[in-house]
């Protein structure tokens, strides 16, 4: 498997580097990942077969509502996990990102386990460090930073732990 991941991320990789990629994917990826997700019971995720992929479980900053969204993630060791705000070059913040901003206490799921995490804003010293390792996964990936024209917000995804029986940290 390691071997047809790899043949399909160097044929793929090119294309999200692209204007036509920035366009189309926005809209085509979420309703293309519900539908997988629907099929396969949540087994398959279509960008999980090109990078690692989680869902964030998070609560919408001006709503209050459970919100629920397919990111790419770089490991960053001890059950740790990096994400970014790219969405794909555009000029405006995603939403998921005001989320964490207002609610910081969120979940993840990563090949089917729900793991509690609270999020933290990467600072300017730790964004090179941060992107080097984001890129080392994924060549090129800072790129959508610099054509959106914004500063995107990198986030730190740290396991917590629940108390027994609250469901809360």
């Amino acid at each position: 498997m390691p071997f047809v991941l790899h043949v399909v991320r160097s044929a793929i990789a090119p294309f999200t580097h692209t204007r036509l990629f920035r366009l189309v994917a926005p809209r085509a990826m979420p309703p293309i990942e519900r539908l997988l997700k629907r099929l396969s019971r949540g087994r398959v995720q279509l960008s999980g077969m090109l990078v690692p992929s989680l869902v964030l479980h998070s609560t919408g900053a001006k709503t209050g509502l459970a919100r629920d969204t397919v990111l790419m993630y770089t490991p960053d060791g001890h059950g740790r996990a990096i994400v970014a705000g790219t969405s794909f070059a555009r000029g405006r913040h995603p939403a998921w990102t005001y989320n964490l901003l207002a609610h910081p206490d969120a979940a993840i799921s990563v090949r089917g386990r729900l793991l509690p995490v609270r999020a933290t804003l990467i600072d300017d010293a730790d964004r090179d460090e941060t992107w080097r390792r984001i890129e080392g996964q994924w060549p090129g990936y800072r790129d959508y930073e610099r054509e959106s024209g914004r500063v995107v917000r990198l986030f730190r995804l740290r396991p917590v732990r629940e108390r027994p029986g609250t469901g809360k940290a």
